[in-house]
């Protein structure tokens, strides 16, 4: 078994949601609920305890307290594994939330290189030799710990995980190719006209001291504050030993309302990669989740086994306290947790919010 207590993990969840329209208003982009069991931010946190990592440090800015607050409450509840709020985190060392936090003396973070240097701190603690950096609305299940020991036994200063995906989809992410060796040789991120099937998936390893020495070289310069944009590109062109490791089974980045209501669909149908029994339960735990070919009022869904029915639920993921009225259809849908659906209300295709606030998904869109 790999040793990961040098490896120091980062959470990377600073996203407001905005590209996901009513769905990410008001509520911060990790929160936001997904396939009728958790929230985005719960893959990353789940994989990191299933690795064996003891604590994920978390580095965010907007809403930070509606975050720490919910993370603490949900997370730290167990001696072998607890999420680390850098400069919060002697508040929170008890079971209750605290009443006010310290005042932030640091300016805000402009990009995801530069949260890692305003809490190089915690980051870099002693006897830290990798940094193992996550982000927080990625949808995959995976074990650690393999990465890192190919990391440790290659002697790479930085071990990207990567996939290879549709063509057609290349263009959203850090496209990536490399060599017979197995070492980098290029890194693009957001490719106008792509030229490889192959993608960055967001998280990898770092060698501690290049990657600290890169974030100090960079700092203070002309320079986007991004991994993606600036660390890793100034490490390639410098010549450093960046390897590849590939990421079998399924993994997702849910970027927009549109591939988040595609990835429902998909669970809905019974066909989805990782199946509701694969994923995380962090909302209401207690509620029981199926998935119901063919029942009274249900068909091909994914609901609670608390849900109050008396309409037609068709090809939906339906979360717990979730209440569909008289006479009513939901169909091709996602229903957020308590959300009521009137009598006789016709809803196809969208994604209900708690609040009963419909949000329609446009037909077609490729995002």
């Amino acid at each position: 078994m790999t040793d990961l207590r040098t490896v120091r993990t980062v959470l990377l969840a600073g996203g407001e949601g905005r590209r996901m329209g009513p769905l990410g208003t008001g509520r911060l982009k990790p929160l936001v609920p997904y396939g009728g069991t958790c929230r985005l931010i719960d893959f990353s946190l789940s994989n990191a305890r299933a690795s064996g990592l003891p604590e994920v440090l978390l580095l965010s800015q907007y809403e930070e307290r509606l975050l720490m607050d919910d993370l603490h409450r949900v997370w730290n509840t167990g001696p072998d594994f607890r999420v680390h709020f850098g400069p919060y985190d002697a508040a929170y060392r008890g079971r209750e939330l605290p009443a006010e936090l310290p005042r932030r003396t640091w300016p805000l973070e402009r990009g995801t290189a530069d949260a890692l240097i305003r809490k190089a701190e915690y980051v870099f603690a002693d006897g830290t030799e990798d940094v193992l950096v996550l982000h927080a609305d990625h949808v995959y299940r995976y074990d650690y710990g393999p990465l890192v020991q190919a990391h440790r036994a290659s002697g790479a200063a930085l071990t990207i995980a990567y996939q290879r995906i549709d063509m057609r989809w290349v263009h959203l992410f850090g496209m990536v190719r490399f060599d017979g060796g197995g070492r980098l040789t290029e890194f693009t991120e957001k490719p106008e006209n792509p030229t490889s099937d192959l993608v960055f998936a967001a998280f990898c390893v770092f060698d501690a001291t290049v990657l600290r020495r890169y974030l100090t070289e960079l700092d203070g310069g002309d320079w986007q504050h991004d991994i993606s944009r600036d660390v890793i590109p100034a490490m390639l062109a410098a010549g450093e030993h960046i390897r590849g490791h590939e990421v079998h089974g399924h993994w997702e980045d849910i970027g927009t309302v549109e591939r988040y209501h595609r990835a429902h669909l998909a669970l809905a149908s019974g066909r989805a990669p990782l199946p509701v029994g694969r994923m995380p339960r962090t909302v209401r735990p207690e509620t029981g989740r199926r998935w119901v070919l063919d029942a009274p009022g249900v068909r091909s869904s994914v609901i609670p086994s608390d849900l109050v029915n008396a309409g037609l639920v068709e090809d939906s993921v339906l979360f717990p306290g979730a209440r569909v009225g008289a006479g009513a259809r939901v169909r091709r849908s996602v229903v957020l947790p308590g959300a009521v659906i009137p009598a006789d209300a016709d809803i196809d295709g969208a994604v209900v919010l708690e609040d009963g606030r419909i949000q329609h998904v446009a037909e077609g869109v490729n995002a």
